[in-house]
């Protein structure tokens, strides 16, 4: 059984590392209205491009966003969170100023998860399979 991954390479490696991020705003407010989302749609994409990170979808909902995305093996994912939280509460706020009145535009939390293109009971039956005397 060989495994097939979209991969990426780096210097002395190569990875297929994809996450699937969530952030509410804080206390689940509708913040994010038509404008505000397409808004925060475009800093999110011009953040990806300095932070070395490909955003595969991203969707809003009025309280909270979803984004997926890859990254190299050396990225500090609480650093590009914290980043991108930080950057867009700027930005909205200074674009929309109905957004200035609000003390935080995020909630403090966060959801990160890792994806994948196969599941662990598949690479658990794959890594088991590698013993050369089955």
């Amino acid at each position: 059984m060989c495994m097939r991954y979209d991969t990426q390479s780096g210097r002395h490696s190569k990875y297929s590392l994809q996450y699937h991020l969530i952030f509410c705003t804080k206390y689940r407010r509708n913040l994010l209205t038509q404008e505000v989302a397409k808004d925060l749609k475009e800093i999110i994409d011009s953040l990806a491009e300095e932070k070395d990170i490909q955003i595969l979808n991203k969707e809003t909902d009025k309280d909270h966003i979803h984004i997926l995305f890859r990254a190299t093996p050396t990225t500090q994912l609480s650093k590009v969170v914290n980043i991108i939280k930080g950057v867009t509460a700027r930005k909205l706020r200074q674009k929309h100023p109905e957004l200035q009145k609000i003390d935080s535009l995020w909630s403090p939390t966060y959801f990160i998860a890792t994806t994948g293109e196969v599941t662990l009971n598949q690479l658990m039956k794959y890594v088991e399979e590698q013993d050369g005397d089955k």
